[in-house]
């Protein structure tokens, strides 16, 4: 499994939102290229930035700052928030992301989402943002009416990466992630599951990769790591070690 430190933007600073809510935003730092050099030395293999004002914009509002992180770092790069064309899409992949996650497309336009995959094969993630079952989407400030394995099977054929499944209740408060949830959805679908939201600490991400029993790809942290509470190096370990 692959360890994915989170790096959330908001004015080109690096923040953590609670539960997803703009108006609950720490700030833990204003250099985002430091920081992701900072995970990069630290052993990550890969990161997750997201553009939160890109989000709720519905278009890259931080993009100063992704082109930094960008050039600050060897490792590859997951970026989701704002992007919700193939122009956009093309754009950013072009630039050097390695991956974008496509949330509110994949709902609203999913078109989008399966041109991209096919032209750009293993580069395009799906964000699988839940609250209460149902899938929010626009920076998760509007909520739907499709349950998560639904939205889920819509891109089993599309040549989708991953998904990024995330249970919105639980992100940014260290109160551990919705394990059971999460499993049970990478047990329903034949592509690869990211676990995010709620990571408190080391305990957290073992526990995902004993239920996980190899069905999760990956774990992405964020606040945990900024309170010091979790290590880099250790959740790289963990996940390393053979066996759940």
């Amino acid at each position: 499994m692959i360890f994915y430190p989170a790096i959330d933007l908001k004015d080109g600073q690096c923040v953590r939102l609670l539960r997803g809510d703009m108006a609950q935003a720490t700030v833990f730092g204003d250099d985002p290229a430091a920081q992701a050099a900072a995970f990069a030395a630290a052993g990550a293999e890969w990161l997750h930035v997201v553009d939160l004002d890109g989000a709720f914009a519905g278009h890259p509002v931080n993009g100063d700052a992704v082109a930094a992180i960008l050039a600050a770092v060897d490792v590859p790069v997951q970026l989701g928030g704002g992007i919700r064309d193939g122009a956009t899409i093309a754009r950013w992949l072009e630039l050097g992301v390695r991956r974008v996650v496509l949330g509110t497309a994949a709902l609203d336009d999913p078109g989008v989402v399966r041109q991209a995959c096919r032209h750009y094969p293993g580069r395009v993630a799906v964000a699988v943002d839940v609250r209460d079952g149902l899938v929010a989407t626009q920076g998760w400030a509007e909520a739907s009416e499709v349950p998560a394995l639904d939205l889920a099977r819509r891109f089993e054929d599309a040549g989708v990466a991953a998904m990024v499944y995330t249970d919105i209740a639980r992100d940014g408060a260290l109160e551990g992630p919705n394990v059971a949830a999460t499993v049970a959805l990478a047990g329903a679908v034949t592509v690869p599951v990211i676990a995010s939201g709620g990571v408190s600490g080391l305990a957290d991400i073992v526990a995902l990769k004993a239920a996980g029993g190899g069905l999760l790809e990956g774990v992405i942290a964020g606040r945990a790591l900024y309170d010091g509470r979790l290590d880099v190096a250790a959740a790289v370990a963990a996940l390393r070690e053979p066996g759940p």
